[in-house]
């Protein structure tokens, strides 16, 4: 069946006025009307809110993915080496399993949770070079269990198709999106297939979300886009082109999940690119007639 493709209702506009380092992680809060997201590369969480209020955390490490906790308050999120809940009121940390001591080189990246409440959570090399990535499933008990070794430089995503049979991620530095069988009972991960390769033009897959149409969004580091795909067949449906090349991460929130957020970065552009992208690292939101889905929550 035809997925048809998205409308966009807007240019892209700015949120706020942080200029991120390399900014990830977004989640939409329903409950309170605004989005969370990170500067992985700062150690920073920050909390939008549409009225304008703006909110930030530092920590002593690495921050790169977040959701909301379904039994308890607060957050999930990954640090450097693994997960942890983290309490914005009190700032208490509560740090879970870090399941990679023997890859001392590597940290969490992107991360989400499944609609059964396992937070999935990848790692990269922070140096960028060693293919050490591997995905992990972290169980509400906060027990990790490497679900794929993936040997990958930098691994992206997850996200899933509507019917829960199958879980993308992304093979950032060699521009894959591979598709895996999945069972969302179980969390098991089966045999897995290429869905898509970016063009060099393009850039490189990173971020992404399923709206609900079963529709893919995905970021374009080095592309200076999103672009939406069928989730079957991975044609493209629709492109949002963006002010600076180092797009990060996407995500649906607003009162009616109608508002694409997207992430960018600064980091590894020139001075020169710098001077002609003064919004890189901005936080952009573009309405669209797509609906998005609410976050799945973490069920530690």
């Amino acid at each position: 069946m035809a997925v048809t493709p998205p409308r966009l209702l807007s240019q892209p506009r700015v949120v706020g006025d942080v200029r991120a380092t390399l900014g990830e992680g977004l989640c939409w809060s329903p409950s309170t009307g605004s989005l969370w997201w990170v500067d992985i590369l700062e150690q920073r969480l920050y909390r939008d809110a549409l009225g304008g209020a703006h909110d930030a955390w530092s920590f002593d490490e690495t921050i790169s993915a977040v959701a909301e906790r379904a039994n308890g308050a607060g957050l999930a999120v990954t640090l450097r080496r693994g997960l942890a809940l983290f309490e914005p009121a009190t700032r208490a940390l509560v740090r879970l399993d870090e399941p990679e001591p023997e890859r001392a080189g590597n940290r969490f990246n992107d991360g989400k949770c499944d609609t059964r409440g396992r937070f999935w959570g990848g790692t990269m090399d922070f140096a960028v070079r060693a293919p050490t990535g591997a995905l992990y499933r972290f169980d509400a008990a906060g027990r990790a269990q490497r679900a794929i070794d993936l040997g990958w430089i930098v691994t992206n995503g997850p996200t899933w198709t509507l019917d829960g049979r199958t879980m993308l991620v992304n093979d950032t530095v060699h521009r894959r999106v591979v598709a895996y069988a999945f069972d969302a009972d179980t969390g098991a991960v089966g045999a897995s297939r290429e869905w898509l390769v970016l063009p060099q033009a393009d850039g490189h897959p990173d971020g992404m979300t399923t709206d609900a149409a079963g529709r893919i969004w995905i970021a374009h580091w080095g592309g200076a886009c999103v672009t939406c795909h069928d989730p079957v067949s991975a044609e493209e449906l629709a492109r949002i082109a963006l002010p600076t090349d180092h797009i990060t991460n996407v995500a649906f929130g607003g009162p009616d999940m109608a508002t694409l957020f997207v992430s960018s970065a600064k980091f590894e552009l020139s001075d020169a690119q710098l001077a002609a992208q003064p919004l890189a690292g901005a936080l952009f939101a573009v309405e669209t007639d797509a609906l998005g889905l609410a976050a799945n929550r973490y069920a530690g």
